[in-house]
């Protein structure tokens, strides 16, 4: 029965080292979607801040056009 006991303790031993291999797989896959859903919340809020910092860009531009059309017309006559 030698034979057979050294199997039954390799088998154990392929059993236990299966489990320790899927408990890691689990640990990684769920760190793994941890900073999947980080990323995307910092996409997101990168987003917004682009949105934002475009809106201002834009409301700046469109005033300085405006001024530069004003200048343009109250000293049209000066200027050329």
């Amino acid at each position: 029965m030698e034979a057979g006991d050294e199997v039954r303790r390799l088998l154990e031993e392929i059993r236990d080292l299966q489990r320790e291999h899927l408990e890691e797989y689990r640990r990684v896959t769920t760190r793994s979607l941890e900073l999947q859903q980080r990323a995307v919340t910092r996409q997101e809020q990168f987003g917004a801040l682009y949105r934002k910092a475009a809106l201002v860009a834009v409301v700046i531009v469109a005033c300085l056009l405006g001024l530069l059309g004003y200048v343009l017309i109250r000293w049209s006559h000066q200027l050329f």
